[in-house]
């Protein structure tokens, strides 16, 4: 207990060492809580706010066989206020869905709100969302015929309603005006409103007896808890993805914590011998250095979780005073100690081997030890079998995937056991970067280091750094896992994007398609009419022709592979798509290998008695432009029997934006409208929009919660340039002493902490591309490799930058000490 003691009260005489030596600690500790507290706020405020039944529904029939009939009959029930019957009716108009939903419009049971004209009244009569009027271009006045069911009704726009989730295809009508035009009397449910200070039990009970057997009668309370529930069981899977990632942070967060014990109690070497030397057993130093451990992760632990508290019950206030309402993430008293808990965890383990290290240490060698610590750069013969075995490892992983990536047209492909055999893969070559890493700092040093060994305060800064391998490869291996995560999620992204672009390219390659209605073709009179409209660009029609190479039919079009821009993302495997010409064609990957054509061979395609003799210009990796097999010259499809009519048109808008966006779609309108109209209009900008939005948002959140591990790597960075500045004291002493400047100390201090993030971000560039490609390989996709270079310059030297500026700090202080105090210290 006396040694237990000692060890606690040097802690008690310095608390702010303890926090320094946790402070990664404190940093994960903030992090888990306040994830914990997001989650609180998230859910809180999703159950408040996505539900779809009005406030004002106190109870709601459904399940079941509920009419218009027993809607009368509730409406009669003593106690009720109001009774309203829900009910839909999908409409196509023009090759368009629109969606007619039943609602009142008005009172507290209403889902739109009138913005402007009148609400429907009469039959036929609809109101749409604004979204509507701009995607359909049904404006108010506007007349149109609807095909719900089998029947074709006249429909009526008399004006527009602002509702919630307005995705551009829904219109509203009183529910007797809806059900009279699906012809039927069945509702999905009935929503009911109680009249003040009615008994809602007995109101319940009377309202069972008058609905059908299976008819559940539930109150609205439960219904919207239900509704929110489902809209967010979603967060579940999206909160499991930020706790993986927390959990990468919290094991950054024990390799500092390890690397900072390391450092502080080799510092302490003379007070171990001095405690050995008047028989203090190692067993009970080892105990006191644990105990030591675990009060650092109690005290981070706290300080971590009140700092995240605060935030939490800050962050709804700052927001309130933007007009921004969210809800208080409450006390988790029980959240709050796990996470205390989990400080106290980390940090033991952490504390362990340090500790263990720390007493076997003799009397003598540590009172004649050096006050340099990490000089070593050899590991140890077990060490070193551990870490090429986790290489070798590593490697039978890697090498598994990448002999079983899918081919082109992947069948019953299961990428789960893929996926996880490049985590564990990743997972070993990181392991195996913790063991070698004393044996890697050398030599990774020496190349990447070449540009701060200009000056000579940069060699300095340089040798700083090789002299303590073992303490520089601790920190640099908690930088290279950030840069490793960070790395991965841009290749990985980036390569995702390219293959999404090139396959919207192929089957989206224009903002619209128009198409016919009943096989009746497009005239060539029709794209000159729409190729006179300023508010389109690159008006380019095509024909399509099922033609037979041998006895395999296939699918040609003649699209002109030069005129539309987004066609200039195709991937070509072979030749180029821009030597289509009279006499050849383009194949895709899947015509190239059911019928053995490669680039530069001759075939002979029929239609019919038709036939002609075209050679293979290119080789695309997959399909072919629309969905097709080939792309002809036209000329060569008019050989093989093609009609002068198309097939389709596509087209751009002339200028981006939503705006010029709906100015082209009323264009091609206009045009199809005053030819007879027959023709559907596909806006494909959205689907491309859709996409591309979906994988930066992907992205974006990735980076975030990479961001984590790469904060508990920078303030990894800053406490052991800290530690190290109080542990090399005498050095910065002699190097005053001989003439170095404060600036030049300043400077040699923070170049070090500079080598640190250059080091990790190397190594981490060198783990994090190849294992992002194996990882999108393994997904199955046909995705091409993809460096997106300048991202990963900034990533780069942002790391650089942020490991530097954690050592100012440390830098300013150790340059104020005076070169004869410095020397003094022993």
């Amino acid at each position: 207990m006396s040694v237990l003691r000692t060890q606690l009260t040097g802690v008690a005489r310095r608390p702010a060492r303890l926090l320094l030596t946790g402070l990664a600690v404190l940093v994960v500790s903030f992090v888990v809580f306040a994830t914990v507290l997001a989650q609180r706020i998230t859910e809180r405020n999703l159950l408040d706010g996505l539900s779809g039944t009005p406030a004002a529904v106190d109870l709601v029939v459904r399940d079941g066989t509920v009419t218009t009939g027993e809607l009368d009959t509730i409406k009669k029930i003593d106690g009720v206020a109001e009774a309203a019957g829900q009910v839909g009716a999908g409409a196509e108009v023009g090759r368009e869905f629109l969606q007619i939903d039943g609602d009142s419009g008005t009172g507290p049971l209403a889902a739109a709100t009138l913005a402007s004209g009148r609400y429907p009244a009469k039959p036929g009569e609809i109101a749409v969302t604004p979204r509507t009027v701009d995607r359909l271009g049904l404006k108010v006045g506007t007349d149109v015929r609807a095909t719900i069911g089998n029947k074709i009704v006249p429909l009526k726009v008399v004006g527009t309603v602002t509702a919630d989730g307005d995705h551009g295809y829904q219109a509203y009508a009183p529910q007797p005006l809806v059900s009279a035009l699906t012809g039927g009397d069945v509702l999905d449910e009935i929503d009911l409103r109680l009249r003040p200070g009615a008994d809602a039990s007995a109101v319940r009970s009377r309202v069972e007896a008058a609905v059908a057997a299976g008819t559940r009668v539930r109150s609205g309370d439960d219904v919207r808890h239900e509704e929110a529930e489902q809209q967010a069981s979603q967060l579940d899977s999206v909160f499991a993805v930020i706790a993986m990632f927390v959990a990468v942070a919290v094991v950054a967060a024990g390799l500092v914590a390890t690397s900072t014990f390391r450092i502080v109690f080799a510092q302490r070497l003379k007070q171990l011998a001095l405690l050995r030397a008047v028989g203090a057993g190692r067993r009970a130093i080892t105990g006191s250095l644990a105990a030591e451990g675990a009060l650092t992760g109690l005290a981070t632990g706290v300080a971590g979780v009140l700092l995240a508290l605060g935030a939490g019950h800050l962050v709804p206030v700052v927001v309130r005073a933007y007009g921004v309402n969210l809800a208080s993430p409450g006390f988790p008293i029980p959240a709050a100690l796990g996470v205390v808990a989990l400080a106290v965890l980390i940090t033991t383990i952490a504390v362990l081997a340090p500790a263990a290290s720390a007493s076997r240490v003799s009397p003598l060698e540590a009172l004649r030890s050096s006050s340099v610590t990490g000089a070593r750069s050899d590991i140890g013969k077990a060490r070193a079998t551990l870490g090429i075995l986790l290489v070798l490892g590593a490697g039978l992983a890697a090498a598994y995937v990448a002999m079983n990536v899918p081919g082109r047209d992947p069948e019953n492909y299961n990428a789960l056991p893929f996926l996880l055999a490049t985590v564990v893969s990743g997972a070993l070559a990181f392991f195996a970067l913790i063991a070698l890493g004393p044996v890697l700092i050398r030599p990774v040093l020496a190349v990447l280091g070449r540009p701060f060994r200009i000056s000579p305060v940069g060699r300095l800064a340089a040798g700083g750094v090789g002299g303590a391998p073992r303490r520089a490869a601790a920190v640099s291996v908690v930088v290279a896992l950030g840069v490793t995560l960070i790395a991965g999620a841009l290749v990985g992204g980036a390569s995702i994007r390219v293959l999404a672009d090139r396959n919207e390219a192929k089957y989206a390659p224009a903002d619209y398609e128009v198409t016919p209605i009943d096989d009746k073709p497009v005239p060539a009179a029709l794209v000159e009419q729409l190729k006179s409209r300023p508010q389109l660009a690159h008006v380019t029609p095509y024909r399509r022709l099922d033609v037979k190479i041998g006895e395999t039919e296939l699918n040609a079009n003649d699209l002109a592979m030069t005129t539309l821009p987004e066609l200039s993302k195709v991937d070509v495997t072979a030749g180029s798509i821009a030597d289509l010409a009279p006499g050849q064609m383009i194949i895709s990957g899947f015509t190239s290998d059911n019928t053995g054509l490669k680039l530069g061979d001759q075939t002979e395609l029929t239609h019919g008695k038709s036939r002609v003799r075209l050679r293979v210009t290119a080789v695309l990796p997959d399909t072919a432009p629309l969905g097709s097999a080939m792309v002809l010259d036209p000329a060569d499809l008019t050989r093989l029997g093609a009609p002068a009519t198309y097939s389709g048109v596509l087209a751009d808008a002339a200028t981006t934006g939503e705006k010029a966006r709906t100015a082209g779609r009323t264009a091609i309108d206009q045009v199809q409208n005053a030819a007879g109209g027959g023709w559907k209009i596909d806006v494909l900008a959205d689907q491309r929009d859709q996409i591309d939005g979906l994988i930066t948002i992907l992205l974006v959140i990735a980076l975030g919660l990479v961001s984590l591990t790469v904060l508990v790597a920078v303030v990894g960075v800053g406490t052991t340039t800290a530690l190290s500045v109080v542990e090399r004291v005498r050095e910065a002493g002699l190097l005053r002493a001989v003439g170095l400047s404060r600036g030049g100390l300043r400077t040699m201090l923070t170049a070090e902490s500079a080598l640190y993030g250059v080091i990790g971000a190397g190594l981490g560039l060198v783990l994090g591309i190849p294992y992002a490609w194996l990882a999108v390989k393994a997904l199955g996709v046909n995705a091409p490799l993809t460096l997106p270079i300048g991202q990963l310059a900034v990533v780069f030297v942002v790391l650089v930058g942020l490991t530097a500026l954690a050592g100012v700090w440390p830098s300013r202080r150790a340059a104020k000490v005076s070169p004869v105090v410095a020397l003094a210290t022993e």
